[in-house]
């Protein structure tokens, strides 16, 4: 199980941080995977989901999704961990 855990940080949404952190654990282009990540989950509402709030502070908690085959998990503090699942 190869598991991959990134942080967005400066300009990184959340979203592109996932894709990002998937399109390292498949050792693909961020551009070339498949299924997009828009066809698995709101891209827009993840994002807005661990903004900030108006006092600078982020929701705890995580969100858990699948992806071809890869378990994700966003956390409160925009970290991101992606895990081959076992079939």
């Amino acid at each position: 199980m190869r598991t991959v855990r990134t942080s967005a940080g400066g300009e990184s949404s959340v979203s592109q941080s996932v894709i990002e952190a998937i399109a390292e654990a498949r050792g693909t282009d961020p551009v070339e995977l498949t299924p997009p990540l828009f066809e698995v989950i709101d891209p827009d509402a993840l994002d807005q989901l661990f903004a900030a709030t108006p006092t600078d502070e982020r929701m705890g908690g995580q969100v858990v999704f699948t992806h071809n085959g890869h378990e994700i998990t966003v956390h409160g503090d925009n970290s991101v961990s992606v895990k081959e699942r076992d079939e």
